[in-house]
């Protein structure tokens, strides 16, 4: 019985020591994230036309791009489909040319 309190005494400890460091931490990155807050707006003014920049260079690029790559991706699923449906195809003559005995011995219908 000393044994099992003796253990909760110690993870209660665990836990408040364990509390404590995330406290510590989480106010050291408010800290943190305070005193770096004007740099980070002023780098963000300042970076700005570069974003802007960059965001016309990539729409034009898409522009300029983007026909390949849909037909590229158009060429890929054919070249798919083809891959999946070719080995079928023995099969598929198999079954229709069953199909086409069973219906011709089948009697017809009145």
């Amino acid at each position: 019985m000393e044994l099992l309190v003796a253990l909760a005494v110690l993870f209660i400890g665990l836990l408040v020591i364990g509390a404590v460091v995330a406290i510590i931490g989480l106010v050291l990155q408010a800290v943190l994230w305070i005193v770096l807050l004007p740099f980070r707006l002023i780098l963000w003014v300042l970076l700005l036309p570069l974003l802007l920049l960059k965001l016309l260079v990539g729409g034009i690029l898409l522009l300029a791009i983007g026909p390949i790559v849909v037909i590229a991706a158009v060429v890929g699923f054919v070249a798919l489909l083809a891959a999946i449906v070719a080995p079928l195809l023995p099969l598929a003559l198999v079954v229709g040319l069953v199909w086409l005995i069973v219906r011709a011995t089948r009697p017809a219908v009145a």
